[in-house]
């Protein structure tokens, strides 16, 4: 079903609404990959990680980063080392998170909590414009934020911002406007959760080449000695790191960051079926629709949490006065009963059939809309899932009930 009268009135203040097609617009071609350049590897004593902060806010960037708020690890702005979750650690599986704390001096040896860094370049809650009685714009959208520093991005979720990038390269331009005004650093993930699965979605633990990345740190604790090996990946990133007097990483430090991805991926045991698009995409009618919507809530977690969801509607507001007319964009999910509601009523008013469209679409006629999977395999999904549905499971098990009835 293409919602392209709903879409209508929406295309022309940018916002999008999460259907099989985005009216008008078509597939959307995921750029290519930037030629990887060589810029060296740098080592950097933990004890310089502070001065790297310092460098980044002095180049007039907003560090944001991983802290520890309320039992869990959250996005933030940081000043300080302070403030990283040293120590913490992380236990995750389907339907829990948890939090512990040990000696161990590492800042980012946890594994990510719910907040993704979605939020920050596509708001929950955004003003489009504003009109006056003469119906004349006063404001024309929520202004961008200050350039920001992304520390400690993960693989998985610098993939993410990479395929909101192509969601909105038409929809919302300024998105990868802002993204590319950022400087994102991202960090080799030292171990996997028990939801992770992104060796499925070709997603991590490493970093594919990105125009997107500038710094990559591999954070490693050898016999006692805490440091960074840093790998810069433009010139920009090469003139942060130059005027940070570091010494250049030898093959021993550089050899010890294929040694962790090596773990990180042995540690992997979760799996995406690799048949998922095309089981998906064939066989709507699979009984097992049925089992996993009696378990589903339809509470929306699972769309809240993923770095990839984009679904939005608009809200018109007045004031009591009527001088001031707004239209917000804010966050909508497909599992929102609303959410495909038309002037004939409500298309999907089942859980089975909002549950098959997020699915479907997340893992199979995504591919055909911007040419990637909707899935970068954070399990972020899982984890958050009330309910504790794996949607790894939930796959493997419409295509066991296709084979046992083939």
């Amino acid at each position: 079903w293409n919602c392209g009268l709903y879409l209508y009135v929406l295309r022309p203040v940018g916002a999008v609404h999460c259907e099989h097609g985005y009216a008008g617009r078509g597939k959307v071609n995921a750029p290519q990959a930037p030629a990887e350049e060589s810029y060296g590897h740098w080592h950097m004593p933990a004890g310089r990680l502070q001065a790297l902060l310092d460098a980044l806010q002095a180049s007039g960037f907003r560090v944001l980063g991983p802290t520890l708020r309320d039992g869990a690890v959250c996005i933030d702005e940081l000043r300080s080392t302070t403030q990283l979750p040293a120590g913490v650690r992380t236990a995750q599986s389907a339907g829990h998170y948890r939090t512990s704390h040990s000696d161990d001096p590492r800042y980012f040896a946890f594994h990510h909590g719910a907040d993704s860094w979605k939020p920050h370049l596509f708001p929950a809650r955004r003003l489009l414009f504003e009109l006056n009685p003469d119906l004349i714009a006063t404001s024309r959208a929520t202004p961008d934020s200050p350039p920001a520093a992304y520390l400690g991005v993960r693989a998985c979720d610098l993939g993410a911002l990479e395929i909101q990038a192509r969601v909105f390269a038409d929809a919302d331009p300024d998105y990868a406007r802002q993204l590319a005004a950022n400087f994102v650093i991202g960090v080799h993930c030292q171990s996997a959760a028990q939801t992770c699965f992104c060796p499925s979605t070709d997603s991590g633990p490493d970093f594919s080449p990105s125009g997107y990345l500038d710094l990559t740190l591999t954070e490693l604790l050898d016999e006692g000695e805490h440091y960074f090996v840093a790998t810069p990946h433009n010139k920009r990133a090469v003139k942060l790191i130059e005027g940070l007097n570091l010494s250049e990483a030898n093959e021993q430090h550089v050899g010890r960051i294929a040694a962790q991805l090596d773990n990180t991926r042995a540690e992997i045991q979760t799996r995406l079926p690799g048949n998922a698009r095309t089981v998906l995409s064939e066989n709507p009618d699979a009984r097992h629709w049925d089992d996993v919507a009696s378990r589903c809530l339809a509470c929306g977690n699972c769309t809240a949490v993923c770095p990839t969801c984009f679904c939005s509607d608009v809200e018109d507001q007045t004031d009591l006065e009527a001088q001031t007319a707004q239209r917000w964009q804010v966050w909508d999910s497909c599992f929102n009963q609303g959410h495909s509601y038309t002037h004939a009523g409500t298309v999907r008013a089942t859980i089975r059939s909002r549950y098959r469209q997020w699915l479907t679409h997340k893992l199979s006629t995504w591919h055909e809309q911007f040419g990637t999977s909707g899935c970068t395999g954070c399990g972020r999904c899982i984890t958050w899932c009330p309910v504790g549905i794996d949607l790894t499971a939930e796959v493997a098990a419409i295509a066991a009930e296709v084979v046992n009835e083939g």
